[in-house]
């Protein structure tokens, strides 16, 4: 009779970063080889448990025995297995006896195809699986596959034999129903006992009575919430009433990753309420904010208005009945801290970013390509270039901000905290007195650092941050450190995503190619390193435009055309899937695409110029007359930027462009006048192919 299964694995401490992905393991592989066996049914719930101390997985509809399986077991080709008059061969005969079996059993062999061939078949029945037998192998493939970032080598009791594993195990519980199911792994034999809370559990050792009785033996008998999804909501929900508490809109920090590792360190969750002195809240908030979660696993508590205060939150894995001694314990931890992070603030203020310029060159950027002096000098070059592109009045700022934006990077508290690189800058720059629109450049040019991540705030961080990156492309292409497949160790396609990012955003009227061919010659390198970069980073833009819900029909039409202001791009976007919803569209589509090979194939070059006087055939006419009319139309909207305008102009070429290709040859005998042809199409695709290569859209 079918029951649930509990299979629980109890070790020492797990590490916390990893021990979500480690539950999960666990449990679905465990549950996938079970049903694949026929031990448990496909509806079957599976429900991982994973706390610090153990890893646990519950699955129901569990049978003791799997079903009996009907199995066609092929023996060898026709040909081979019988003789012309259709009788055995010693062959099969061979292979029947191996199997226990005789010349009786031949009536009852089967053909059926097997590829080109007949093949002949022997019915089987394969006894189903015992649970003890199942589970044993379900259990070592789920250990075996358990994504372990880094494995432990420990002696078991006997002092002989050694163990591989995550931790030391010290338990293994084997449940189906309230029945044990014999079991050994790492060095163990199941049972049904367990340990509870290190310091809380009602009952040591707990005895699970069945397996569906295991999460609620834990949390009454053992202090323990196993699950982890259940002990994470538990963790948020006592935040947010703890935030609440203290009232005036104070707030909690949302971290996902935080509240993930925190679950990870305790197994029965008691949030308190801590505070520091006041005075350390003049250190910037970033710093205080980061030692506290990096470093002591703490939730800062802000204001309504987002400003950090000198209360937080402290996850505690006990609940003693006066919490004075345990919440006295965590303030006075994170004051050494905290005095950290003022000392390293208030010794960095004491030097002017200017001042730490020079010893940028002793930094090693990259052995190929010199120092962060070096690298830095090659940046204010390239930005300033860019400003005088976009407002020559920015580039003082720009070069400025250029050349200090990584000398927080030689900062004490920088040093200590690498992930406020920029940040610091911004605070240190404004220390100096030095403009805004500088400070906040000097943060901002390593944004966008990530996915969904904040663009820079002015148009100085913007040709900053986009220098920064252009540099980066183009210096590490330069000396061949060009991602391949999964590796991409200098992060060059997030450099990529971010340029396109600010030029599409911020609709900035720069041209791509010329940007790349600055940055090429600023390091010294030749164009085609520029074109290579662009290359990638066009393949990158059609990546993220497809994600966005455009199709690569679309993508393809508009890219194919290289547009150098990218800024362009989503409108040219919506102007093609405009257009392809017009009912001449099909038809032009695959006019184009005609045209595009006629020209291709041409032994000559086509230029876009008719001649009126050659023009001989009445279709031809009337298509270099629609041309005429349509030509300046379509022109005018290209020009004023109304691509979906341009683009629709086309729609009223459909039944000369038909007509044409119904009634007029093209490659004539007559040299000059299948020019003329070739010059017409010429004009006709130019005034086709400016906002997107509408050939792309032809099925």
């Amino acid at each position: 009779m079918s029951a649930s299964l509990l299979v629980e694995l109890f070790v020492e401490e797990l590490p916390p970063k990893a021990l979500k992905k480690l539950g999960e393991s666990f449990a679905s592989t465990l549950a996938d080889s079970l049903k694949a066996q026929g031990l448990a049914a496909a509806e079957a719930v599976v429900t991982a448990y994973a706390s610090p101390r153990r890893l646990a997985a519950h699955v129901t509809c569990v049978a003791p025995r799997a079903a009996d399986k009907q199995v066609a077991q092929k023996l060898m080709p026709v040909g081979v297995a019988l003789d012309g008059n259709g009788q055995a061969t010693p062959a099969l005969l061979k292979k029947l006896a191996a199997m226990g079996l005789d010349a009786a059993v031949v009536p009852q062999l089967k053909r059926a195809p097997d590829g080109k061939n007949e093949a002949l078949f022997f019915d089987t029945v394969v006894p189903g699986a015992i649970l003890a037998v199942g589970l044993q192998k379900a259990l070592d493939e789920a250990l075996a596959k358990l994504p372990i970032p880094k494995v432990m080598t420990y002696q078991l009791a006997d002092g002989w034999s050694s163990v591989n594993f995550v931790r030391p195990a010290h338990g293994l519980v084997a449940l189906h129903g309230a029945a044990l199911v014999p079991l050994c792994a790492l060095g163990l034999n199941s049972g049904r006992e367990t340990q509870g809370h290190r310091f809380e559990a009602r009952v040591r050792p707990l005895s699970i009575r069945d397996a569906d009785s295991y999460a609620s033996q834990m949390q009454e008998d053992g202090a323990v919430i196993a699950s982890f999804a259940a002990r994470r909501a538990e963790i948020v929900r006592q935040l947010h009433a703890a935030a609440d508490q203290v009232g005036g809109g104070v707030r909690v920090i949302e971290d996902e990753a935080l509240q993930d590792e925190v679950t990870a360190l305790v197994e029965r969750p008691n949030v308190l309420l801590c505070q520091f002195e006041p005075e350390y809240l003049q250190v910037p908030q970033e710093c205080l904010i980061l030692t506290m979660k990096a470093n002591q696993k703490y939730f800062p508590l802000l204001d309504a208005a987002g400003k950090l205060t000198n209360q937080f939150l402290v996850v505690s894995n006990i609940s003693p009945t006066d919490p004075s001694q345990v919440i006295g314990g965590n303030e006075r931890v994170v004051r050494p801290r905290l005095s950290d992070a003022k000392f390293f603030y208030d010794q960095d203020r004491k030097k002017p970013l200017a001042a730490r310029v020079e010893a940028l060159n002793r930094v090693v950027y990259h052995n190929k390509l010199g120092s962060q002096g070096e690298r830095s000098e090659k940046v204010q070059m390239i930005a300033a270039a860019i400003a005088t592109l976009l407002d020559g009045r920015l580039e003082a700022d720009v070069t400025l901000a250029a050349r200090l934006a990584k000398t927080d990077l030689l900062t004490d508290m920088v040093g200590e905290f690498p992930e406020l690189q920029g940040v610091m800058g911004r605070y240190y720059a404004l220390n100096d007195g030095l403009p805004v629109e500088v400070a906040d450049a000097i943060e901002d040019h390593y944004k966008p650092r990530f996915a969904g991540d904040s663009l820079p705030r002015g148009q100085v961080g913007a040709v900053v941050a986009l220098a920064d990156k252009l540099e980066t492309l183009v210096g590490l292409f330069g000396i061949g450190q060009v991602p391949t497949g999964d590796k991409d160790p200098f992060a060059l396609r997030r450099h990529a995503l971010g340029v396109i990012r600010i030029l599409v955003e911020r609709n900035l009227p720069l041209h791509l190619d010329a940007l790349l061919v600055v940055a090429a010659g600023v390091r010294g390198f030749p164009e085609t390193i520029a074109a290579q970069v662009g290359e990638f980073i066009f393949e990158r833009f059609a990546g993220t435009l497809r994600e966005q819900g455009y199709t690569p029909q679309e993508v393809d039409a508009v890219l194919s055309l290289r547009p150098q202001r990218l800024g362009d791009t989503p409108k040219r976007l919506a102007a093609v899937r405009a257009f392809a919803s017009l009912p001449e569209a099909a038809s032009l589509a695959a006019a184009n695409k005609r045209v595009g090979n006629i020209l291709k194939k041409a032994e000559v070059a086509a230029v876009p110029v008719t001649n009126p006087y050659l023009l001989q055939e009445a279709a031809e006419i009337a298509l270099n007359a629609a041309l005429a009319e349509v030509e300046p139309a379509a022109d005018a909207s290209f020009d004023a930027g109304d691509y979906a305008a341009s683009l629709q102009a086309l729609a009223a070429l459909k039944q000369p462009v038909d007509a044409f290709f119904d009634a007029v040859m093209v490659n004539v005998a007559d040299a000059n006048l299948r020019a003329n042809r070739l010059g017409l199409l010429a004009r006709l695709q130019r005034a086709m192919n400016r906002v997107a290569d509408l050939s792309k859209l032809a099925v």
